[in-house]
């Protein structure tokens, strides 16, 4: 059969080549009695295609019989499938056959597989091994003749992961898979469909068909349809019924398209995250700009000890050689051996043009710090308890500093 008729007589609207595989494949596969499974998302028409390959097989005359095994209370679903003995359980009033027996030489269509509970899957996947079955409350083994076509919506190797689903049973049912292509990723069937809709509601509710104008059917295209062809459906249903106005446009036509979910979109960031990576850059902003403010505060401090040797060290000061001798004694426990003083040279003051940038060009830190402590020593009489306390830093730290300069006090 060719394939525009075979859309026809199955009622299948579209033209994109995913749309064509599909129902190629599903022709193909359909002499034999190979399992199925038919992924996609919710609202794709997954429902059309063991139809489809029922009606090209052996068993067309056999039955069709589709189960939808996520409206099926987890209780009662092996009962459903299997049937059951009378006084197997509460309720169970009389021998019940179960759908696997009623389709004994033809076609049963598990729609939403990835619902079943576990232990139906053992049971379903003993079905597809051996073909047989036990009802519930017996012990008497069933064969049944039947092929089995699934389909879900669910991302079942995530499932397999989760431990939601048996590897195992995937396997089986997947000998060959059929995948249903998205709305948005068929455009060019969009249009096509909205057309078919609204002919059809306008026979069914008596009135002229609707229009798009161009604007509208770009917008239509554009959508990315998270419902797919159900959803489309809908839309074209109401707009029908709603609008008198028969040729719809763009503002029209976006007053019935629901806000897309955010899982279609770009990432955004929250307005948390937004705040939480500023705070990160304001605080490391600070850091850098109270770094470069110690350093000038440190060039000020050396500058001014160069003019006057005899100006008192003050809290602020005391601080400053504080956070160098911490950081020194850092670097001390990595050096093998302490690095040789470099003296500054005689600075005239009158012919400094730029003053920070000869400072950080020929300061030496290590001459600095032993000026510093013999001031701080003199001040105090050679007290070397007082010295510390004056410079900010421990009795043992001063010790070494006056050993390793050899500092005469």
């Amino acid at each position: 059969m060719d394939i525009q008729d075979l859309k026809q007589r199955f009622e299948i609207i579209g033209n994109s080549p995913g749309l064509h595989r599909a129902i190629e494949v599903a022709v193909q596969v359909a002499p034999t009695d190979l399992s199925v499974l038919i992924t996609g998302e919710s609202g794709t028409g997954k429902e059309v295609f063991p139809q489809i390959i029922h009606q090209f097989s052996s068993r067309k005359h056999g039955k069709y019989i589709a189960v939808n095994c996520g409206a099926i209370p987890e209780g009662t679903i092996d009962s459903e499938l299997f049937g059951h003995e009378k006084g197997s359980f509460t309720g169970a009033l009389s021998d019940r056959k179960g759908y696997f027996q009623e389709a004994d030489g033809g076609t049963i269509f598990l729609d939403e597989i990835g619902e079943l509970p576990l232990s139906t899957q053992v049971r379903l996947l003993r079905v597809l091994e051996t073909g047989e079955f036990i009802r519930v409350g017996s012990s008497k083994v069933i064969k049944t003749n039947v092929r089995v076509i699934a389909a879900t919506n669910v991302d079942i190797p995530k499932a397999i992961d989760e431990g939601k689903f048996r590897e195992d049973l995937y396997y089986r049912l997947n000998t060959v898979p059929i995948n249903i292509l998205p709305l948005r990723q068929r455009p060019e069937d969009i249009h096509l469909l909205f057309r078919k809709f609204a002919r059809d509601f306008a026979e069914r509710y008596r009135m002229p068909p609707l229009r798009l104008d161009e604007e509208a059917r770009v917008l239509l295209e554009n959508y990315r349809w998270p419902g797919n062809v159900r959803q489309l459906k809908n839309i074209t249903e109401q707009i029908s019924i709603i609008e008198q106005e028969r040729n719809i446009t763009a503002d029209v036509l976006q007053r019935y398209l629901p806000s897309i979910s955010s899982k279609n979109l770009p990432a955004l960031l929250s307005r948390s995250e937004e705040n939480s990576f500023s705070n990160e850059r304001e605080i490391l902003y600070k850091i850098l700009f109270d770094m470069k403010r110690d350093m000038t505060d440190l060039k000020k401090l050396v500058l001014d000890i160069m003019e006057n040797k005899e100006s008192p060290i003050s809290g602020d000061q005391a601080k400053i050689i504080r956070n160098l001798y911490d950081a020194e004694e850092v670097n001390l426990s990595h050096r093998e051996q302490p690095s040789k003083p470099v003296h500054i040279p005689h600075i005239d003051k009158n012919n400094i043009q730029d003053t920070e940038e000869v400072i950080e060009e020929s300061l030496s830190l290590e001459d600095k710090e032993i000026e510093l402590i013999k001031k701080a020593l003199e001040k105090h009489g050679g007290k070397r308890k007082y010295a510390a306390g004056e410079l900010g830093i421990s009795e043992r730290t001063l010790y070494r500093k006056i050993k390793e300069h050899n500092i005469k006090g």
